[in-house]
Formats: structure tokens, sequence, C-alpha cells
């Protein structure tokens, strides 16, 4: 504990060099204020890349055809490649005990939809039961699709909140029939998802019913599959990996596509593509300490290099103190109590500055991939406590010089 006297000394050689200690102190809290500040940033870029991940199921793998690129078994290249039924029948045959969730889909990207006298133009799709788990969305009221709907090809539809508020206001629309396409489809459930309006602007029908009753036979546009999860990631990257190509392969030699052409048969792979996230993430995280680990580190040279001007300047006065008996640790405490004093309020000042910056605007920030920067409290607070270290030693080499001085020479000093 400080007594009333060591205070005093601590304000009077403070004070003595106020514009060079007010200098080093914004140099030392903005240092701490740009790396808590940058770990905020940081924060807010993996809440905004889980946020994405969150819209769907995880580890989800979407399948499409594309258009292919190269001659293969007589057929030039530029055909454009067509799923149908039978693929997907065979890829959830041939990886049935791998597989959580499993749907296919035939989508339409606009509807004329009517209701009365509303009506508006909106995306629907005809979809699997799984469908609802793989685009992780929530029934607010009745139900999705399901089974018998598939079996029996029955003509409903679960909507969006923004299709439900559009249509019906705020009316009840389950029971309620509406036209799609100028066919009749009974509503039996509105649903939210994560992606917001833009996902709930849509109708999800029977896949078996959009196909007959929209002329297209047994085309399908995706596929979609979840695999059986592992505690383990490096092992559910691997699987999904080797669960990617073979899914590929498969697809690929149904539709006579050339087993080295990737245009033909694409795949998004959410565990492979959040890794590259993740990964970037961290590698950004990193550049973010380093920033601000060198911004510190050149507030605390600018308290070690102030602590060298107050030695310099008080060498008389340590030339007398171990005169009259001051021994050399009591010289080393009273620098380093300087030292760490200036450290520790201008930290603390970063700190907290920081910390109210990230408390109030952070929440104003919203981006697709940005969301929620903040700093765990603890992480704030070890970082002030490395930086009073650092003080402590910045200020220990000035100390231990000064405590080196011998008295005869520090009383010649002008």
């Amino acid at each position: 504990m400080f007594n009333i006297e060591r205070w005093q000394e601590i304000f009077e050689a403070i004070s003595k060099n106020r514009l060079r200690t007010f200098l080093t102190g914004v140099s030392v809290a903005s240092g701490i204020f740009i790396l808590v500040i940058l770990l905020g940033a940081g924060q807010g870029l993996q809440n905004g890349i889980q946020k994405q991940f969150e819209q769907d199921a995880v580890g989800i793998i979407i399948v499409w055809s594309g258009t292919t690129t190269k001659a293969y078994k007589g057929l030039n290249p530029g055909r454009q490649v067509q799923f149908r039924d039978g693929d997907y029948k065979e890829s959830v045959q041939k990886f049935e005990d791998k597989l959580d969730l499993r749907a296919a889909s035939y989508n339409f990207w606009g509807g004329a939809f009517s209701y009365g006298k509303e009506s508006g133009s909106y995306q629907f799709k005809g979809v699997d039961p799984d469908f609802a788990g793989v685009e992780n969305i929530t029934i607010v009221q009745g139900r999705f699709v399901n089974s018998s709907d598939i079996a029996n090809n029955e003509k409903v539809a679960a909507i969006g909140m923004k299709v439900k508020t559009d249509l019906f206001k705020d009316a009840d629309p389950l029971g309620k029939e509406i036209l799609i396409n100028n066919v009749n489809f009974k509503v039996v459930g509105v649903f939210t998802d994560p992606g917001g309006e833009r996902e709930e602007a849509r109708a999800y029908l029977p896949k078996t019913t959009v196909q007959r009753a929209f002329g297209v036979g047994d085309k399908i546009s995706n596929l979609f599959f979840t695999l059986k999860k592992t505690e383990n990631y490096d092992e559910a990257l691997a699987r999904s990996q080797k669960f990617t190509q073979d899914l590929k392969d498969l697809l690929k030699s149904r539709n006579t596509v050339a087993p080295t052409d990737d245009s033909g048969v694409g795949v998004y792979n959410s565990v492979e593509e959040g890794k590259k996230f993740y990964d970037l993430n961290l590698y950004i995280r990193l550049f973010f300490w380093w920033v601000g680990i060198c911004t510190i580190i050149a507030g605390v040279v600018g308290v070690s290099n102030i602590m060298l001007i107050i030695v310099k300047e008080r060498t008389k006065e340590i030339g007398i103190r171990k005169a009259l008996g001051a021994s050399p640790i009591s010289i080393i405490s009273m620098i380093l109590h300087e030292s760490i004093f200036i450290t520790t309020i201008a930290g603390f000042v970063g700190l907290l500055a920081s910390l109210l910056l990230l408390e109030f605007v952070g929440p104003m920030i919203q981006s697709e991939y940005f969301r929620n920067p903040s700093v765990d409290f603890g992480v704030a607070l070890t970082t002030l406590a490395l930086l009073v270290f650092a003080g402590a030693l910045a200020g220990f080499f000035p100390a231990y010089r000064a405590a080196k001085i011998k008295p005869i020479v520090a009383l010649r000093d002008e």
C-alpha cells in the first residue's frame, strides 16, 4: 500500500513532466483501446459467420445440376444436366446409413399468389418433409408438409410469415385456400425462417404435387442432405468430404458426366465452407491481436522513455536519498510505482472507453457478416493486467539504472 507521502511524490514527479506524461498516457490508453476494439470486431465477425450458418441445418450438403464442359461417351460439352427422382432415390438408398436428414426440391423462382382481393409474386418449392429441418425453419401455426401429403399428392401449402402478412393481414390463414399459378392449395402451416423476410416470402408444397400439378414430371432442382453428427470436428469434416465426393461420382455416373467435369454437378458442403470462414476469421483475429499489441508496445516504450527522463532529472534527488541510507530496492520501488501508476490509469481509461463504445455503438451495427461486436470482460481485464505488467517491466530498467547510481556521482550532477 502507498502512504500519503509516497502518493505526493508520485504526483509531484508526474506534474513536473505533465506534457510528456500526458502524451505517454494517451499512447498507452489508445493502445489498449485499439486492442479491445479490434478484439470486439473479431468477435463481431465470428458472430456474423455463426448467424449465417444458423440459417440452415448444421453440416448441410446441397447439390444442384449444371452444364457440362467436357465431352463424354459421345456426348458433346454444353449439355444441361437435369436431376430426376431416380437420382435422389438412389442417393438415399446408397448412403442411407450415413444420412440424418434428406430432401429433394423442385423450385419455382416466381409464382402468382392470390387470396381474395390480395395478390403478390412469391417463390415456391415442392419439397420433402425433411426440408423443414434442412432449412431450419420454425412452424408458428399449423404444420409443415408431411409424408401423407407426398404419398397422396395433396394440394397443401406451408407459407412464410411474409406471405401470410401480405395476403391475410391479421386473419388466420389455416384452412384457407390460396391460388398459386391458378392452382388451389389449402394453407396448413405458417413458418418463420432465420434468414428473415426474404426467406419468408415463399411457400413450400409437397414435391409430388408440384411435379404433377405444374407438369414437370419427375424433375427435381436440388438435393439436400445432412450427415449423422460426430463429436469430433475433424472427423465430421473428413466424413462430409468423402460423402460429397462419393455423391458427386454417383450423380455424374447416372447423368453421363465426365468424372473430371466439376461443372455438370455442383455441391455445396457447409462443413467445408465453414472451416474456410472460421480459418479466415482466426487469421483476422490474430492480425488484430498483433496490431493491438504493437500499439501497446509503442505506449510501453513511451513509458520507459519518460521514466528515463524522470530518472535523469531526479539524479541529484536519488543521490541524496542514497546518501541518507535509501536502499537500491527502495529506489527501484519508487520508479516502478510511478511507471505502474501511469500505465494503470491510462490503461483503465482506454479499457473503459473501448467497453463503453462496444456496449452502446456495437448493437447499432447490423450487417450480414458482422453482428454484436463484444469482448469478454475477463479477456479485457487480462489485457489490462498484461499492460500493467508491461508497464512495470518498462519501468524496471530505468529504475535499475537509478539504483546503480553512486551517491557522489549523483550529487555532482547538474
